[in-house]
């Protein structure tokens, strides 16, 4: 069942990161997961679900790509996190977040607002915990975004800029100044 439903949910991620949150019909999203028109149902009863499970599964491959795996070991530098993020957006992004496009397609869904606030505060928090500058989570996210938003048109000129700024930021927190002293 839990193999069932990682297809499901794998293959819902990938049709709405190709065609969007508006463009897929239920044919397509059907096709995509591999499974009968029934059994989708009866997995994920609506299309809003259908959204909410993709960006789920999302999430969870997004953090473990981030957050796990022997290429740095824990504790790991902000500038490797960027290394980390520039690899998932070539690899699986490069439109830019499909957090921020499922918001945009419907953007007075409140479900949709706070699956993307969690998702963002969760990046931050472990960003800030992996590196040991815990306090300066508000700083991390504005790096990581303006990396997300600007990274399908700036490519590695906007992975530099976000290395250049987590630098000063953690020169800044070795230096014993807080989010208040800035």
């Amino acid at each position: 069942m839990k193999d069932l439903q990682r297809q499901i949910d794998a293959g819902l991620e990938q049709a709405f990161a190709t065609y969007g949150f508006s463009e897929p019909n239920i044919e397509t999203l059907r096709k995509a997961t591999g499974v009968s028109l029934r059994t989708l149902y009866k997995y994920v009863p609506s299309r809003h679900d259908m959204i909410l499970r993709a960006l789920g599964y999302r999430h969870r491959r997004y953090m473990a790509h981030v957050f796990s795996g022997p290429a740095e070991p824990i504790p790991m530098s902000l500038e490797g996190i960027v290394d980390r993020v520039d690899l998932w957006m070539k690899e699986e992004t490069t439109h830019g977040c499909l957090f921020h496009a499922a918001v945009a397609s419907s953007p007075q869904d409140k479900n949709l607002r706070a699956l993307l606030d969690r998702h963002k505060a969760e990046m931050a928090e472990r960003a800030a915990s992996i590196s040991g500058i815990q306090g300066l989570e508000s700083e991390i996210s504005v790096i990581f975004e303006g990396l997300m938003q600007s990274w399908p048109l700036r490519g590695q000129e906007a992975v530099r800029a976000a290395k250049t700024l987590c630098a000063l930021l953690s020169q800044t927190n070795s230096f014993g100044i807080g989010s208040e002293d800035l």
